[in-house]
Parts: structure tokens; sequence; C-alpha cells
């Protein structure tokens, strides 16, 4: 597997204890589809640990765009968050040639429906960046389920493209509501919030990603609908 070397543009704070980073890859080559990772690998970092300084990170931006990609995380607690929160920009990291099938389905005649948790939203965020440069006519769903209101990245985004796209429709929800104004859903994703929105339930394609326990409960609650197997496509994102 081909490794390259990109350089850390930019980063920023999209949602509480959350981060987004931009790498530069002109000239570089790289390509990826969208919804795929990568293993992204720090060049000498300040601090490091027995988990290593590569990571496996998806990216939350269109392959259209061919100077840059960007990646989001959950800033918790390691050595390899801390460093790359501390790099001084334009660093040099590695990553390596893009793997991964989480990809939006062919037939547009199937809405794609996206049950996500938490930083879960960035292979999502790729996948709609690229059906809007390409024009796609999919009808997608995102369900977006987060603790909080504070807890919800890209949230400006994600409402500009369904004000733009008729054949996006975008649902976020709060577990926790912690007393701010929240004009959306509340409470988990389930059967109840499912249907308000989605009429035939077994007809659209499903993608769920998210932290493991939201995954293993959406594979359950798509199974109690009665939605085939085959329709149901999953991606993990545990904490490091």
């Amino acid at each position: 597997m081909a490794d390259y070397t990109i350089i850390l543009k930019h980063r920023e704070e999209v949602a509480e204890d959350t981060m987004a980073f931009r790498f530069d890859i002109t000239g570089t080559g790289y390509t990826f589809k969208a919804g795929q990772n990568a293993a992204f690998t720090l060049l000498d970092p300040p601090e490091t640990d027995i988990a290593g300084n590569t990571r496996t990170l998806s990216f939350a931006s269109s392959p259209n765009d061919l100077s840059s990609v960007i990646v989001a995380m959950r800033m918790r607690r390691s050595a390899f968050k801390n460093s790359l929160r501390a790099l001084p920009l334009g660093s040099k990291l590695r990553v390596s040639s893009a793997i991964g099938s989480f990809n939006l389905h062919t037939d547009s005649t199937k809405p794609a429906v996206f049950l996500v948790g938490g930083i879960g939203i960035t292979p999502v965020l790729s996948i709609l960046a690229h059906a809007a440069a390409r024009a796609l006519p999919h009808q997608i769903y995102v369900f977006y389920s987060n603790r909080d209101a504070r807890k919800v990245a890209f949230l400006d985004e994600l409402q500009r493209w369904e004000k733009t796209n008729p054949a996006f429709t975008f649902i976020p929800t709060v577990t926790t509501p912690n007393g701010s104004v929240w004009p959306f859903e509340h409470g988990r994703i389930d059967a109840q919030m499912l249907t308000r929105y989605i009429a035939e339930v077994h007809k659209p394609v499903y993608y769920v990603c998210g932290p493991p326990e939201m995954v293993t409960a959406m594979q359950k609650l798509l199974y109690s609908l009665g939605v085939n197997e085959d329709n149901i496509r999953s991606e993990e994102f545990g904490g490091y």
C-alpha cells in the first residue's frame, strides 16, 4: 500500500471537544472515494504512547477536491490527538492509500438513509459533498444523534445543504437536552422517529455509522422493522 506525504494546513473546532483538520495534498496525486478512510501517521510527534503514531480516520471532504482533504475527531485525551492538536501548521504527516467500501449505492431509485451517531458523521459529509458536486439524484436522509446540542458537529453545513438540495432531508436529534433551545428532534433514533420520515422503511439502503454500541442498536432496530440485511451497511467509530 502506497504512502503519501501531506501537510497540515488548518484546524478548527467544529463542536464541543471536536476538531476538524485540513491537509494539503496538492501535487501528490492522492485520491479516494466518498466514504473511505485511510491510515494517518504522525512523523516525529511531540508525544507518543503504546498505541503508536498511526490512526485510521475517515475523510469528511469530497474527493472532487484535489487540493486538500479533511478529517475530524472527538478530542479525547490521547498522545495522538494531543500531538495533532499541538503540531505547527505546515507540519508533514504520512497517509496511506484510501480503503473501505462505505460508499453510496449506485441505484438511485432506492433512497439512502444514514443513521449516524457522534463523529460517525465524517464519512457521511464526504458522501453528501460528493453527491452535491456530481448532482446525484439519490433521495438522502440523515438522522444524526448526539448527546446534546453542543456536540453536534458541522450543524450549519448540514443545514445549508438541506436548504440547497431538495433531495436531502436532515434530521438531527439530541438524547440529553441541556436546557438550550433545540428546534429539532429529541431522543434516540427509534422506529417511531424513522417512520415519521420514511414512509416505506423496507425500500431504502441504510448506512449506520457511529460508536459500536449505537451501530449494534441501529442494526437491531432495522432487523426488527424487517429491513433486509443486504440493505444495511455499517461502520464503527471506536474511541482512541
